[in-house]
């Protein structure tokens, strides 16, 4: 995990500080002078003051991702940009559980967010963590679960006799004054891939959480891997080995959405299952999950529906009805035209469009700058009138799908 400040915790480590930043409500940018003011003028050092309303800051933001619980937890902002969110970390200690995994090794556990879920499992954790700063975050968001330690180590030299299950979350970004920059090479991750390849020669169970744009080549063989997608965002990609992987799984989307869960999977090889074929815009267009997208299910989908890709190598599918999908989403289709801008300004005020959501694939089409064409520089008076386009491809041709979201 990304190295953070040792001196923003340390202040809160304390009787004072501790209950100073219990006593504070949600923050709010807008008040944030005002507080710091009073805070200061109570007699609380600057340092206490600044570190009390960055944490304040954090936890509100991580609301997001750890619902109530975040008013007890400490957080860095690396640790929390890279932190699982508690309902996907509930899903990756569940497949501990099941699998009858009687203690796990967190290594590189970051704040603790999977950690936490583990130990609520009732499963032994050991928590391991190289930042000093961040390892003590930890130790404060696990101080309710006696069977979870944190020890501060580099997470490649932690002995691991009598740990049957280890979990791993490689630091993938890098940390510099201008913030935070994300690693793209598997082998640069701290630890790096490999180094989980020699762990799941073991025959432990090994789980992995990674980045969601891992090349499919990239994935090691004998493994599952599972991307996530919460709310439409993709979040991770777990790769599973040995008795967390599930039999006969080589791939899968995992989608949580408020309907729930819902889960598309697949035995074959990233080069193998069925071919979708291809055919004409027509009756309802169908955007794939990005889950569904980055684990290369998007023919296995087009199967589900009934329907067919517009291109080959385009993730949009097209079938002649509606079918309630949680795998993507659906828009009747109203009009197909050429790719034109000067057309397609013309049709924009025929219509009296005031509002264009623009969707993309396939093109190289900035929605922004082509709305910023279309539209009027200065909108009329009067009810605003949205039009949804998809710009896509077919083979070379360039077109323009008139769309209207429809509700399943």
């Amino acid at each position: 995990m990304p190295h953070a400040p040792q001196e923003q915790i340390a202040p809160l480590l304390t009787t004072e500080g501790w209950e100073l930043l219990a006593s504070l409500g949600p923050y709010k940018e807008a008040d944030a002078f005002s507080v710091n003011a009073d805070l200061r003028k109570a007699g609380h050092s600057p340092e206490l003051v600044a570190a009390v309303l960055t944490q304040s800051r954090l936890r509100t933001r991580a609301e997001a991702k750890f619902g109530e619980f975040a008013r007890q937890m400490l957080f860095t902002q690396a640790g929390l940009e890279q932190a699982t969110r508690l309902n996907v970390a509930a899903r990756h200690a569940e497949r501990f559980a099941t699998a009858g995994v009687a203690h796990v090794a967190d290594l590189g556990c970051g704040l603790g967010a999977d950690s936490l879920a583990m130990a609520s499992m009732d499963i032994a954790v050991t928590a391991v963590e190289m930042d000093e700063t961040t390892a003590a975050c930890a130790t404060i968001n696990l101080i309710p679960f006696p069977h979870a330690t944190v020890v501060h180590a580099d997470a490649t030299s932690v002995e691991l006799d009598g740990i049957d299950g280890v979990w791993l979350d490689p630091a993938r970004r890098t940390t510099s004054t201008s913030g935070t920059k994300r690693i793209w090479d598997p082998e640069a991750f701290s630890p790096p891939l490999s180094f989980v390849e020699s762990l799941a020669a073991t025959g432990r169970a090994i789980g992995v959480k990674m980045g969601p744009g891992i090349p499919h080549d990239s994935v090691p063989k004998g493994c599952e891997a599972q991307w996530i997608s919460v709310g439409g965002d993709v979040t991770e990609v777990t790769l599973w080995f040995n008795a967390v992987a599930r039999p006969g799984v080589r791939r899968a989307a995992l989608v949580l959405g408020s309907q729930g869960a819902a889960e598309i999977t697949s035995g074959e090889d990233f080069d193998g299952g069925p071919v979708a074929a291809v055919g004409p815009v027509e009756g309802f267009l169908y955007e794939p999950d990005g889950a569904v997208i980055r684990a290369g299910l998007v023919a296995d989908v087009a199967e589900r529906l009934g329907g067919h890709l517009v291109d080959e190598h385009i993730a949009y599918i097209c079938a002649p009805g509606l079918h309630d999908t949680p795998f993507a989403r659906a828009y009747r289709v109203l009009e197909v035209m050429p790719y034109n801008v000067k057309a397609l300004k013309a049709w924009v005020k025929s219509n009296g469009i005031t509002v264009l959501d623009i969707k993309k694939r396939g093109t190289a089409v900035t929605p922004e700058e082509l709305r910023k064409q279309l539209l009027p520089a200065k909108p009329g008076k009067g009810k605003a009138k949205t039009a949804t386009l998809v710009l896509t491809r077919i083979g070379e041709e360039r077109v323009v799908v008139v769309v209207e979201p429809v509700s399943t």
